[in-house]
């Protein structure tokens, strides 16, 4: 039987969001709202919230100690994801987040907005996140995202809790 040995396992959350992602959702995210990218990684994020005519604030400061924006669209390291939602749930703003379809079904999920109303937005296609170095260099890689990723959402108003792309 195969082992995985968790001591060469390192974490490595350097995985910066497409362009056509927030393309996909632009629709529902308000244009009369200030955003705040908190974990825009590369900048390339805040970038292109810009382009799709955006307001956008994207500051290089700890996401724990900071409050900006009137909602929150970002990207957040998948390993710090339950102590992203804790935060978020703290600060009471809208958020449209992009994280792992299996978030949906952890028990620190469940505890935060079980008595609130999460939204979901699944895209049509999974989502391919421009792997980088620490350096902030593009890494080449094919579509290495294995796993499915929804758009969670909180306050956002959307029509329908659950929201399938085209």
């Amino acid at each position: 039987m195969a082992s995985f040995h968790t001591k060469t396992f390192t974490k490595h959350d350097n995985y910066m969001t497409p362009k056509h992602a927030w393309e996909a959702v632009q629709q529902y995210i308000p244009k009369d709202k200030v955003i705040w990218e908190a974990f825009a990684g590369n900048g390339d994020s805040s970038k292109y919230l810009k382009e799709l005519g955006f307001n956008v604030i994207c500051k290089e400061e700890d996401f724990f100690d900071s409050d900006y924006g009137d909602i929150i669209i970002t990207n957040p390291p998948f390993s710090l994801k339950k102590e992203v939602l804790t935060k978020l749930k703290e600060l009471g703003k809208p958020f449209m987040i992009i994280c792992p379809c299996s978030m949906i079904t952890t028990q620190y999920t469940r505890k935060l907005f079980s008595k609130e109303k999460l939204q979901i937005i699944i895209p049509r296609r999974r989502i391919h996140f421009i792997k980088t170095d620490d350096d902030g260099n593009i890494l080449p890689t094919k579509n290495m995202c294995n796993f499915d990723c929804f758009y969670y959402c909180w306050k956002m108003n959307l029509e329908q809790d659950i929201v399938w792309l085209e």
